[in-house]
């Protein structure tokens, strides 16, 4: 083969890179080769933009960094599939006209080209979409672990405090009863309720401290009718026992509604 023709497979190789280039995805080498295509190739320079706008467009849709290796398993992916030769060479390379397939348009091959690379590009955002949600899915459930471990380290403090002290009421007329522990040394209570029903839609039952001559917020507890232990909100302080109420969802700055029971602390 002459000089020329060799020139001319050179190029035609050069022309199936657009997508590659778009994506950053090629050596230093190659990419140093093809940008001095470009200079002399329109049709390959407005494929690269327009493929690297695509990929802007599909890059804005996901806020966060996909996983480092999803480039190592898109390159792998690629690397299996084999790409369509290009329709150059012959009278077309010359400047005259490009044969005709049937069923297809001059140019129809590079069209559709770009349409399999803007697919590819979607397939590649939607993997990192996938990717994002996983990982936020573990962060979340790493979260929730982690929120109750310290919760029942929390109460195991409290509960096996040297010093804590306990009294038991029931809670209602439907056999439930409720318990509070508190530890003057370490100035928190734990409140247990035992067979308390569901409070009713938009409901929740709301424990307070009996501080002086008022009542002070202690939490909010959405019972299942299971046995269940709430570490109280803030400290004891001088609070000499504590009231159960039901309030409406997401609780009351003050009680709205006539307690469930009232406990006195226990004295030391």
């Amino acid at each position: 083969m002459s000089t020329v023709g060799r020139s001319t497979g050179r190029d035609a190789e050069l022309h199936t890179l657009t997508g590659a280039y778009a994506l950053h995805a090629l050596g230093d080498r190659e990419r140093v080769r093809f940008e001095r295509h470009l200079d002399a190739c329109e049709a390959c320079a407005q494929e690269v933009r327009e493929l690297s706008a695509t990929a802007v467009r599909l890059g804005l849709a996901a806020t966060e960094n996909p996983p480092p290796a999803m480039k190592g398993q898109v390159l792998a992916r690629i690397a299996t599939v084999r790409q369509e030769a290009p329709l150059v060479g012959g009278a077309g390379a010359a400047g005259g006209d490009r044969p005709r397939v049937r069923g297809f348009r001059p140019g129809g091959r590079r069209r559709l080209s770009r349409l399999v690379l803007a697919a590819c590009l979607a397939g590649v955002a939607a993997l990192g979409g996938v990717a994002v949600w996983q990982q936020r899915a573990a962060e979340e459930a790493r979260t929730v672990a982690q929120q109750a471990q310290r919760q029942a380290e929390s109460l195991a403090q409290v509960l096996t405090a040297p010093d804590v002290r306990t009294s038991t009421t029931a809670l209602g007329d439907g056999g439930a009863t409720g318990t509070v522990a508190v530890s003057r040394e370490r100035d928190r209570a734990v409140f247990l309720a035992s067979g308390l029903p569901r409070p009713g839609a938009g409901k929740v039952y709301q424990l307070w401290f009996a501080d002086g001559g008022t009542m002070r917020p202690a939490g909010l507890l959405d019972s299942s009718g299971a046995a269940e232990a709430l570490l109280m909100d803030g400290p004891v302080g001088r609070a000499t026992g504590m009231g159960v109420t039901v309030e409406p969802a997401g609780g009351s700055p003050a009680p709205t509604s006539e307690p469930l029971a009232l406990l006195n602390f226990p004295v030391a």
